[in-house]
């Protein structure tokens, strides 16, 4: 790495500083703002997309290098990593004598449910989006639906602008001459979930806290200012960031729990180049950021091991954890390409709604059921943004109704993410040929079999995990 790289890294992402304070006035002081409680982050992201040159062009009001945006695009999936490590840390558990056996199986079952719910998502989405293609291609013909057509709202909205190039890869090395039609498909659609996941999300949080169904976010109208606006003005009323585990003459308490952090993410990425090197199935698959936070949980059960619990503040690592995703999400909304191929619009934009009302109904209909006692909102808010867009998505939804990230919503999804991932080995390489050289009728029929298993998973879950509600009742 060149001193010329570090300088650009370190001036882009000066820029995304200037996006979130920007985002941080705007917050403050437009009332839409202020009611919808959007924060920094996205305001900051989209000021920087909607003035760039991705959307203005050479007419742009803010003409930011090319390098920059190539930064932003690449610094959410950086920063993911540090994020999840961050999650376990300071959660030490106590000592707990009574109904360990019970509530060790509820939790079990819980993450059967959350993990059932969220790998469903894949299927599901290319159950309707080939559904509804086909159904359209009949109606009307002059669309000119290609082969596999609508397979691309899942990979859009499941899995981001990101996932969109994997799909283009895999067809471009199976020859496949329609790879550049389809890969500017799936990226309209990962743009159209990721605008319409956060606009539709922000409107579902409003209604939710209104209605009393959020745990932490209360009616919007009866809210302090300092919560609306965002900002903390009454320097006598303004919290303290956390306590100091340490003195600030040896080191900083903030330098502990970042080094404890970047320790973790350091040591998961060595972890899975060793598997990537000695080709180990099974976990060269898996992402680095799962590798994190399996690390952190060791290094957390090493501290209270070693009775270091003193050198841990929960609000440190949150406000930490907390300022890593405010960069991660502006850089993710900032650098969003917006420009792709027009011709399929109309189809697209109808699979879409389609998707929506899909996403809709798992994350606030079905959660309520599958889990009515355990966070179904924040869960439901979580797994909507995923669901349309991509995990940043998800956390920036997950902000604004769980501002400190209480609720063991990303816990439970990283877990369900690893068993994501083992699965993957088995379903990717099955998808990716149905893509290559199947029909639509059989990627129709793959997408059945695999939301069967994964819901009957979640279902199974959601059984067990009610009756150990009705035994400790009993008991």
């Amino acid at each position: 790495m060149t001193s010329a790289l570090l300088q650009t890294l370190l001036k882009s992402v000066g820029m995304l500083a200037m996006l979130l304070l920007i985002g941080m006035f705007l917050r403050a002081k437009v009332p839409i703002f202020r009611k919808t409680l959007i924060p920094a982050s996205v305001l900051g992201g989209f000021v920087g997309l909607l003035l760039g040159p991705e959307v203005l062009g050479t007419y742009a009001l803010m003409p930011f290098p090319e390098e920059w945006s190539t930064t932003w695009s690449l610094l959410p999936s950086i920063l993911i990593v540090p994020i999840f490590a961050a999650v376990p840390l300071g959660n030490f558990k106590k000592n707990k004598k009574k109904n360990n056996e019970t509530k060790g199986l509820k939790k079990s079952a819980r993450i059967a449910v959350v993990s059932g719910m969220h790998i469903s998502q894949m299927g599901t989405q290319i159950f309707v989006g080939i559904a509804v293609a086909m159904l359209l291609a009949r109606i009307f013909p002059a669309f000119d639906l290609y082969n596999n057509f609508g397979f691309e709202m899942s990979q859009g909205f499941n899995g981001g602008h990101g996932t969109a190039g994997a799909v283009a890869n895999v067809l471009l090395e199976a020859g496949n001459p329609n790879w550049e039609v389809v890969q500017g498909v799936a990226t309209t659609f990962a743009t159209i979930g990721l605008l319409g996941g956060i606009i539709l999300g922000i409107f579902n949080i409003n209604r939710a806290a209104r209605k009393g169904q959020t745990a932490y976010l209360k009616d919007t109208t009866s809210l302090p200012d300092s919560v609306n606006a965002g900002i903390h003005t009454d320097v006598e009323k303004q919290p303290y960031a956390g306590k100091e585990t340490t003195a600030n003459s040896n080191i900083e308490s903030f330098t502990v729990h970042l080094g404890l952090i970047f320790l973790a993410s350091a040591l998961a990425y060595l972890f899975r180049g060793f598997a990537i090197t000695y080709d180990i199935p099974g976990f060269k698959e898996v992402p680095v950021w799962p590798y994190a936070l399996i690390v952190m949980y060791i290094i957390n059960y090493l501290i209270q091991k070693l009775h270091l619990e003193w050198m841990i503040d929960a609000k440190i690592k949150s406000h930490l954890s907390g300022m890593l995703s405010d960069f991660a999400i502006t850089a993710a909304i900032a650098s969003m390409p917006v420009r792709a191929v027009m011709g399929y619009i109309t189809p697209i934009l109808i699979i879409s709604v389609c998707g929506f009302i899909l996403v809709s109904f798992v994350a606030f209909i079905l959660y309520r059921f599958m889990l009515p006692d355990s966070y179904p909102f924040e869960r439901g808010i979580f797994i909507f943004g995923v669901g349309t867009g991509v995990m940043m998505t998800g956390m920036a939804l997950l902000k604004i109704a769980d501002p400190n990230y209480d609720s063991p919503t990303l816990e439970d999804y990283s877990v369900a993410s690893i068993i994501m991932s083992i699965t993957d080995l088995v379903s990717l390489p099955i998808m990716y040929n149905i893509l290559c050289y199947g029909t639509s009728s059989q990627m129709l029929m793959f997408g059945a079999v695999y939301s069967a298993i994964f819901l009957s998973m979640a279902f199974i879950g959601r059984f067990v995990y009610m009756r150990c509600g009705k035994d400790e009742a009993g008991q």
